[in-house]
């Protein structure tokens, strides 16, 4: 072979090899620069700030409402026997004393017992909303405002029955009010923000979802249509306010579940604001009544009757001369709608009768046997305990 064939190879060979380091090269290098993130990631940076700046504007509005609520109730303890009299023998007194704790009448101690909750101002005269439980049997009550700021509070009117109280102070500033909401227009899965003091812990800010709506049977009032959250609710936050990405109050945190976590319960506002504008106004709270005990639709009574779910209540029994009686409601009946709304169960129909105006003439639709018909009734106003007497049952 010449050398011109040869040298000729030799060139190629190296240009090959150039080629291919240069290659090698590149994908190294590549390799190791960092590829410029995709506009998605981007995007998705935004929306998390734009959620999280949600959030601080929520806490910033809303914080400045929320005030911390310390009760005192003063006890006196239980007095043994007096020790008898002309008695002086010190070893007799000692062992007195020892079994019965006090020396008689003379003895001036009191227990004060102090509590902790939470409440929300919803009107600039100085009213905050709480949970009745907060303030129930309280002697004293200290409302701490977010500036630090003290005052004492006055009951203005309770209502045991949904758990809720109104507390008054008197406002020597301006103070902040929050922006009540529509609950009914809850969807499960929003966002939902508890504000409260628990244990202690003024100004508290938790985050969580609207869980389930709806919840009754928890065992906590006798008028139950709780919203159920995951926001951290611990106590202390009794009485504060569960609050919209709107910064909107939509419900008023109650109770949790103690043997799980995650599992918080908030009265809907809408129901509060019912309840409220009568404990503002009268003090107490007057509810419509029908007169008849109510139990669930089981599935085989529903099926017996040719109904195609177990939506509606079952008339147990009615109270002479009430007005589910005067009616002509009759034990076995099945109420299936309510002036027009269909209901769902027996607690559905206990809240809209209790929510109804008292003198109002509302028609039940029910279901006797297989018969659908109309009835109307004037909702009276709920009667003292001792009035309610049930009448016999029908004859069949």
């Amino acid at each position: 072979m010449s050398r011109r064939p040869v040298l000729i190879l030799v060139v190629a060979a190296l240009l090959i090899a150039a080629a291919g380091g240069g290659y090698l090269v590149r994908d190294r290098v590549g390799r190791g620069r960092a590829a410029p993130a995709p506009p998605q990631s981007a995007a998705g940076i935004a929306l998390a700030e734009s959620l999280q700046a949600g959030f601080v504007d929520v806490a910033q509005q809303v914080r400045p409402a929320v005030v911390h609520l310390g009760t005192i109730q003063r006890a006196k303890p239980r007095r043994g026997p007096n020790m008898p009299q002309g008695n002086d023998d010190p070893f007799f007194r000692d062992f007195f004393n020892q079994f019965f704790g006090s020396e008689g009448p003379d003895s001036r101690a009191e227990f004060r017992r102090p509590g902790l909750g939470s409440g929300v101002i919803i009107d600039k005269r100085g009213l905050v909303l709480t949970n009745f439980h907060v303030v129930k049997g309280a002697d004293e009550i200290l409302i701490r405002l977010s500036d630090k700021r003290e005052y004492r509070g006055q009951i203005l009117g309770t209502d045991p029955k949904t758990d809720l109280a109104v507390v008054k102070f008197q406002p020597d500033h301006e103070i902040t009010v929050a922006s009540l909401g529509n609950s009914d227009a809850l969807r499960v899965g929003e966002w939902a923000i508890a504000i409260g003091n628990p244990f202690g812990l003024d100004q508290t800010v938790t985050v969580g979802v609207i869980s389930a709506t709806g919840r009754s049977d928890v065992g906590i009032a006798t008028y139950e249509n709780f919203i159920q959250t995951d926001a951290s609710i611990n106590p202390g936050n009794s009485g504060g306010p569960l609050v919209n990405l709107k910064g909107q109050v939509i419900g008023v945190n109650t109770a949790i579940v103690a043997a799980g976590q995650g599992i918080g319960f908030a009265i809907p506002i809408n129901m509060v604001k019912r309840v409220v504008d009568q404990l503002v106004d009268k003090g107490k709270v007057v509810r419509g009544w029908l007169g008849v005990a109510l139990q669930p639709l089981s599935p085989d009574l529903a099926q017996s009757l040719g109904l195609a779910g177990t939506n509606g209540a079952v008339v147990g029994s009615t109270i002479t001369g009430s007005p589910a009686a005067q009616a002509g409601l009759q034990q076995g009946d099945v109420i299936v709608t309510y002036d027009n709304t269909p209901v769902d169960d027996y607690r559905h129909v206990q809240r809209l009768v209790a929510e109804t105006r008292v003198g109002k003439s509302v028609t039940l639709q029910i279901v006797r046997k297989k018969q659908k018909m109309d009835l109307a009734v004037t909702i009276a106003e709920v009667p003292d305990e001792t009035a309610r007497r049930p009448g016999p049952p029908p004859k069949p």
